[in-house]
């Protein structure tokens, strides 16, 4: 039983104490297995990302393991086709809207908004073209992010590795729609306007490093954002139930502020998860805007870089007219 309780809390600097507790359990009866039972190992906050396979596959050096990110990703275009089906026509929808069919048309105009505000300088029709992938990638992440607030659920985008897989393809087709758009004038974007020449060599060298670093700044924000809220959440409702179960009146009144404090956050943290879907959304738009309207935005760099100047030249010149009179008044 000393090597069980051990194996469960560590090597303890106290083994004193620990044999005298094994001796004082085995004297009442407890074997080994029901103290292995009754308590349980300590869990990490981080237990909860862990990926264990449901159906372990190996081909060859490689895994086609099905794990619970494969489920919920699974249960979350199903869940997304489902209710599409439910509301349209032919799924038995009304052509006066009900809960479902608002939602799923709330979703649907919301997504132009950004489209239109964002990318700038283009036709309407042009503009419709980037509508269905931005619409599938705000469906799909405002029904994944919050997934990990249902109990015994699974976050799928607290890995970094998976939401770097669609960041990377995301930036990819931005940067060739880019060059589509632009040609090898593309290539300007690492060359501000205004820029003193002897700094262009360096600007050129160094502009397209935060260019390449759109992919992974998508991935690492929503992935940081999902970890570190669902473990806070883990850990103070860990440290509220651990005080609860102490039958100890002291601990009961001061289980009162991690429990308030899990209820304050299960709202913010849900938020959290239904935001970054919009800020997903907002970000490809940013990045579309500054891919296709590249000349529009060096010629309104030079614009204003001529208004400042402008702007200067008559501040100074209002000055030395200031200067020149109060000369011309004195005796």
């Amino acid at each position: 039983m000393l090597a069980a309780a051990e194996y469960l809390h560590g090597e303890s600097q106290d083994l004193g104490f620990l044999e005298s507790l094994v001796n004082d359990l085995e004297t009442a009866g407890i074997g080994s297995e029901a103290f292995q039972y009754a308590v349980p190992p300590i869990s990490s906050p981080l237990e909860q990302f862990a990926i264990p396979p449901f159906l372990d596959i190996h081909i060859g050096n490689f895994s086609f393991s099905f794990t619970n990110p494969s489920l919920f990703m699974l249960l979350t275009i199903s869940l997304v086709l489902l209710l599409v089906h439910l509301v349209t026509k032919n799924g038995g929808g009304n052509s006066v809207p009900n809960a479902w069919q608002s939602l799923v048309e709330l979703i649907h105009d919301f997504v132009p908004n950004p489209v239109n505000e964002q990318i700038g300088g283009l036709s309407g029709n042009v503009q419709q073209k980037f509508f269905p992938r931005i619409s599938v990638t705000f469906t799909f992440s405002l029904f994944r992010n919050p997934q990990g607030m249902i109990p015994y659920s699974f976050t799928v985008t607290s890995h970094f590795i998976i939401t770097l897989g669609p960041s990377f393809p995301l930036f990819i087709g931005i940067t060739i729609v880019g060059f589509q758009r632009n040609g090898l004038h593309f290539l300007s974007f690492s060359l501000p306007a205004g820029v003193p020449l002897p700094l262009a060599p360096f600007l050129v060298l160094l502009e397209p490093i935060p260019h390449c670093f759109r992919a992974l700044s998508s991935g690492i924000r929503l992935f940081a954002n999902m970890m570190a809220g669902h473990s806070s959440v883990k850990i103070l409702s860990g440290s509220a139930w651990t005080m609860l179960c102490m039958n100890n009146l002291f601990y009961f009144i001061g289980d009162l502020g991690p429990l308030f404090i899990v209820l304050a956050l299960t709202g913010p943290e849900l938020g959290v998860a239904i935001s970054q879907a919009h800020v997903s959304t907002i970000s490809i738009c940013i990045y579309l805007n500054d891919a296709t309207n590249l000349h529009q935005r060096i010629d309104e760099l030079n614009d204003l870089f001529i208004i400042e100047q402008k702007h200067k030249k008559i501040c100074f010149d209002l000055i030395d007219g200031t200067l020149l009179a109060g000369q011309k008044k004195r005796p």
